[in-house]
Formats: structure tokens, sequence, C-alpha cells
């Protein structure tokens, strides 16, 4: 009998093989609950992180700065992406052989729609499968979006983050549409192996979710770089040329061109559920394409789960870890966990230096009422952070945000070498509700990034305006 004929039964069925879903499947299978994993592509096992996001581009993060003067950019360039592709093949296959030993669990490569609450017909490279199963997750991820505007699809020179990484010529000129997390953070690795980078940005400034200070710190790190940032930017048109594009855009009123060999659009990343069948289901999604869920990530069908970006909100790996934990306690635990728990979650921007964040912004306590206080000091004039020098790098700045009446830590920007380990500490503070007058006072090991709170801390501004 062909496998177009089978209909396997699984008691849980995970469509895509993303952090949430693989942890998930791996910790039923071990308890030998039989699981079946659906993956539409042989190469994003493991999820986005491992294959298209964090870890390849962290890794050109780290290359981008090891290059000599002797080393030729293509060159260099080339041999960093053989590296992390290298590196990311290594991970693909850890991720398949961890749910492939277990005999409970089985994966396909394929691409799974639904058919109706329990059921999904997959579709593989040379057959059609149908699969059912008690209790099902949805873990399919995001997908870039390209903008509509005029040519910008068509156009050859146009690529995705995922199609940039890919390529090994290195663009002589790139163009970044987008002023956020994502094109900042390729802006700074392109623009370190030597690419003219150009960030066109439709705001009056980039990353317009934080404070002033902090974005012009980080806009002055990127110039200095060499990074060409252009803001109030309205892109009007993409037109290909023998040699390249051409991207005409208005500003102030006037028209203006950029010639450049590529183009990353970076604006965002949307749930990946468009071919899912979800309505087969019955299924809800809100209006911007995510799978509705409740705080336990419950769908409209109590037996199906979302899981990661799928989901809706902040596209994070760790936040897909920390959904397996939510969906296990419902499924193996006591069904307290939810997401309504999380608090302070953080985040980073990979430029160089990273900047991390956790909680509010200045302008956000403000206009949420509270009582002020400021502790803030660029890296250079940190005494208590010799690390920054010995690394040579001294650029940027932290900042906290702090509650007047009650010395707590409400928020933290910190613009900094190893910004992305310091934040994690300071981000348990606040869930934990150690003081900043603790946090000044903790004893750090020397010579560290960390200790560099017991300065900044001391620096606190006080103010009772609103």
């Amino acid at each position: 009998m062909s496998t177009a004929d089978q209909t396997v039964h699984a008691d849980v069925l995970v469509i895509g093989f993303g952090k949430g879903g693989k942890a998930v499947a791996a910790k039923l299978g071990r308890l030998g609950k039989r699981v079946v994993v659906v993956e539409r592509s042989a190469r994003m096992y493991g999820g986005t992180c491992p294959n298209v996001g964090c870890v390849p581009t962290k890794g050109l993060v780290h290359r981008s700065h090891k290059r000599r003067p002797e080393d030729r950019a293509q060159d260099w360039y080339e041999r960093s992406v053989r590296e992390v592709q290298s590196i990311r093949e290594m991970m693909r296959q850890g991720n398949f052989d961890t749910l492939d030993s277990l005999d409970t669990v089985t994966v396909i490569t394929g691409r799974a729609t639904f058919l109706d609450p329990h059921s999904v017909s997959v579709v593989t490279s040379d057959d059609r499968l149908t699969v059912t199963a008690d209790t099902v997750l949805i873990n399919t991820g995001s997908e870039p979006v390209v903008p509509n505007i005029p040519g910008l699809a068509a156009s050859r020179r146009t690529l995705s983050s995922t199609d940039l990484i890919e390529t090994t010529t290195l663009p002589k000129r790139l163009a970044v549409l987008g002023g956020g997390y994502l094109g900042i953070e390729f802006a700074s690795i392109y623009g370190a192996f030597g690419s003219e980078v150009t960030i066109l940005e439709h705001a009056d400034r980039i990353l317009s979710r934080e404070d002033d200070d902090v974005a012009a710190t980080a806009e002055g790190i990127l110039t200095g770089e060499g990074i060409h940032i252009i803001t109030g930017a309205q892109v009007i048109e993409v037109r290909d040329g023998e040699q390249g594009a051409t991207i005409l855009y208005g500003k102030d009123g006037q028209q203006h061109s950029i010639d450049v060999d590529a183009i990353l659009s970076a604006a965002g990343r949307i749930p990946a559920t468009h071919d899912l069948g979800l309505d087969a289901a019955g299924i809800r999604t809100t209006s911007a394409g995510a799978i509705e869920v409740d705080e336990h990530l419950r769908t409209s069908q109590p037996h199906i789960y979302a899981l990661g970006d799928v989901r809706g909100g902040p596209q994070f790996t760790y936040l897909s870890l920390d959904d397996s934990r939510v969906v296990l306690d419902q499924l193996t635990g006591q069904a307290r966990r939810s997401t309504t728990d999380r608090l302070a979650v953080p985040h980073t921007l990979f430029m160089t230096p990273p900047l991390a964040t956790v909680g509010m912004t200045e302008k956000e306590a403000r206009a949420a009422g509270y009582r002020v206080a400021i502790a803030s000091q660029p890296v250079a004039e940190i005494l208590a952070m010799p690390r920054a020098y010995a690394v040579e790098e001294t650029r940027g700045m932290m900042k906290f945000v702090i509650d007047a009446s009650t010395d707590e830590i409400l928020g933290a920007a910190l613009l900094s070498v190893d910004a992305q380990e310091i934040i994690n500490t300071v981000a348990l503070a606040i869930r934990h509700g150690i003081t900043a007058t603790e946090l000044r006072d903790a004893v750090y090991t020397h010579p560290s990034s960390t200790e560099a709170l017991n300065d900044v801390l001391a620096t606190i501004v006080r103010t009772d305006e609103p």
C-alpha cells in the first residue's frame, strides 16, 4: 500500500520544527507519547534561529570584525559565510538527530494542511498521507514581508534577510529599507564587512521606540562606522538597471535617488499561516494573520496550541522556548503556567556594540505616571568598567529608568560591550523587585562588564516631574 493511502495516528502532531515545538516533541516522546513532527523543509530542522536567524547572523557579526587589513573584503566575506553555513549544517543535523533518535517520534518532511480539527494532509516530495492526532501544536514560525512599493518585489536586487546571508557575494552598495532592529543589525554587519550601506527609514529617526538619547548614541556609532542613515525617507519606486537598481525616495518634499547593488527589505516578518488550511480546522486568526491564542496558548480549538512567532507578539526564540513550558504544563503538569507569568523580557539588537533593553523607556515611564529617576553614563566614563578598555570598545552608554518612590528599576537600555549578558542580570532584578541601590552595591567579578552597575547606578538623578 502506498503512503498516499496511509493514515498515521499520533498522540501529538507538531506542525513546524521550531524551538517550542521541538522541545515539546522531545519531552513527550521521552514520556512515551507517539509524536509526529511535520516540517516543510529539510533546511529548517530546528526552526528559524539556527538556520536563517540568530545563529548565522550572530556568526557573521563576530566574523565581520575579524578581517585584517590585508584580507580582501570579498574573500573574507565568502569565507565567513562558508564557516557560518558549516555551523548551521551541524546544528541542523543535531536538531534532527535529537528527535529522530527517539523511537516514539517520527519526523516527516512535507507540507501540512488541515482537513479538519484533528486531521492534516501531508504532501511530501513524492507522496501524500493523512496524519490524525488527539493534540496538535502549530509552530510554523514567520516569514519576511515585502512592502507594497512599486518595483520592489519584482526587482532582481531585492533580498530578504534569509536571501542575503545565503549569498557569498558581498554587495558593494547595500540599501536597507527599515531602521528597526533587523535593518540596523544587518547594516552593522555588512558595513563592517566592507559594503557601502545606506539605511532608508520612513520615521523621523531610527529606533523610534527607544528614548532620544539612546537612539542618538546608537545612530552616532553607526554613522561613525560609515553607515549612511536617511530618515524621513518615503521610498517611491525601485527600478532595475543593468548594473544594479535605482531606489527613488522622497524626503522633505523633494525626490531623490540612490543606486545600489542589493536591497534588503527589512520591514519585519509576519506569521506563516496563509497555507495551513486553518479555516478547515476552525482556528481563528487575528487581523495581522497570527493564530489567536489565550494565555495558555490554546487556539479557538482547545486541543490545538500555537507556539512561537505564528501566535503573534514579539518574535524571539527564547519566547518560543518558554511557550513550550506553558504547553507542557498544560499537557503534563498542573496547568498553572501561562504567558501572563512573563515579566521583564529582555531584547538585544546585535549591532556593535550591542543594544540590550528591558522594561520601560523613560518616556513610557513618564507617560504611565511614575515619578522617574534616571541613572545614565557614557561607557567611556564608567571607571568601574575596565573591560571596555581592555577589549577596545568604549562606545555606547548605559541608562536606567527608576521609580523614584520605591527605588525599583522600571527599565534599562544598555548600549555597550557585553550588553546582551548584563541585561539578563537587570531583567532578573526587575522580576524580583531588587532595588537600584541593591544592584549598585552588589559585588561583581573584576574585570567584568557587569561591575559597571556599581558606577552607573551611583549617578541617579531624581526628579518629581511626572
